[in-house]
């Protein structure tokens, strides 16, 4: 299936249903009074999070959801039906914005979780709501409101606890492949990693995490180069970052400098992701001897004086054992110290809203970007009308 994880679709929420202008007419009563009933409420357009779900590729091919309107009153007081709910699954993890006003509506990222998105109209009012003592036979009725429209921006993120940066090459799909069952393309070229990957690393039947592998970031990610730096949305919600570097890469550039490269560009995306715990995970140590590994790790650790450094080999599977059982221990210290301490739990939550903020900024910013394209698409057709010009997006 094709991973799609950004999706604009279009919802309408249901018009209420009009209220009825009727008078009584029975046998034996030629005079009755008004008895028209009042409509019924719009229905609403609801996201529910499915587990099932693990990509947004439906949308681009149903973007427009519409719920059913309220039915009008009648006669005889009788209440029209209310709309049916439009109810959308959508995957765990999705953020939900508002395409107009780039307003965050909600995230979903429990199973079962549900977000109104548009509410349904009002109902109308019958004639039998204005009867009064001095008005015995009222004509007046109100029709149903029009229910909520709005054009919303669907952004799929990983649940993960721990994401994994790197370059291209330095050994991340080899290391996931290596501590969990996730079972991602390896080979010896760059990008071959080019979705996120998921894998559950279980340390015991009651202890384990979820690790995030992303396509790898290089110089000028932040500006687009290689795949961009759309895919690190996907570690906003996870608690440790792992800095995979190579400690001895096919190009024969400098590990640290490679390091340095990737905090940049990691800053450059957001500086609140950025404050996220990083620890180094130096990777191929079976390629170099002890003296190798010592200068590599010393110049790493000028980069990143505080995280803490583990040297691995994601192949023979050597040090991903004790990594395994240290970022446990780490997570579970993490949630257990929210729990107990108001203060770290503020302070966690308002790290997340200030990630959400970058991201935030950062869908603006793209927003920007495709308006200037089409408009710049627009011009390039005005001035060159004898010529066919295809875009590729």
């Amino acid at each position: 299936m094709k991973f799609v994880d950004e999706a604009v679709i279009r919802v309408e929420a249901g018009k209420g249903g009009d209220g009825c202008l009727s008078f009584l007419r029975a046998k034996n009563l030629a005079k009755g009074g008004p008895d028209g009933g009042n409509g019924g409420d719009g229905g609403d357009v609801i996201l529910c999070a499915e587990a099932a779900l693990n990509t947004l590729v439906d949308f681009r091919f149903q973007p427009r959801y519409r719920a059913k309107a309220g039915q009008a009153g009648a006669g005889r007081e009788m209440t029209g039906r209310r709309g049916e709910d439009a109810l959308v699954k959508v995957p765990v993890g999705t953020t939900v914005i508002d395409e107009e006003t780039l307003e965050p509506l909600g995230d979903l990222t429990e199973p079962g979780q549900t977000l109104r998105v548009a509410a349904g109209g009002r109902h109308g009012l019958g004639n039998t709501v204005f009867k009064s003592s001095v008005n015995r036979a009222p004509r007046r009725t109100t029709k149903g409101t029009p229910g909520e429209v709005r054009n919303l921006r669907l952004q799929l993120k990983l649940i993960a606890d721990v994401g994994l940066l790197g370059l291209p090459n330095a050994g991340k799909s080899t290391l996931i492949r290596a501590v969990s069952a996730a079972r991602p393309k390896v080979a010896d070229y760059p990008f071959t990693t080019l979705v996120p990957n998921l894998g559950t690393v279980r340390i015991s039947a009651e202890r384990s995490f979820v690790m995030a592998d992303v396509p790898g970031l290089i110089v000028g990610a932040a500006e687009g180069a290689g795949l961009g730096t759309r895919f690190l949305r996907h570690l906003s919600r996870t608690r440790i970052l792992y800095h995979v570097v190579d400690m001895l890469p096919i190009d024969g550039s400098d590990p640290a400098e490679n390091l340095a490269a990737l905090e940049q560009e990691l800053a450059r995306f957001s500086p609140a992701l950025a404050r996220r715990p990083r620890w180094l995970v130096l990777n191929k140590r079976d390629a170099l001897d002890e003296e190798g590994r010592a200068i590599v790790h010393a110049a790493c650790k000028a980069v990143l004086p505080e995280a803490p450094i583990f040297e691995i080999s994601a192949v023979t599977g050597e040090g991903t054992e004790a990594l395994c059982y240290a970022t446990a221990e780490a997570l579970e210290a993490q949630r257990a110290g929210e729990l107990e301490d108001p203060a770290q739990r503020e302070a966690e939550a308002a790290l997340q809203a200030a990630i959400d903020e970058d991201l935030l900024a950062r869908t603006a910013e793209a927003r920007r970007q495709r308006a200037g394209a089409d408009a710049g698409e627009e011009d390039d057709e005005d001035d060159n009308s004898d010529v066919e010009v295809h875009y590729v997006r």
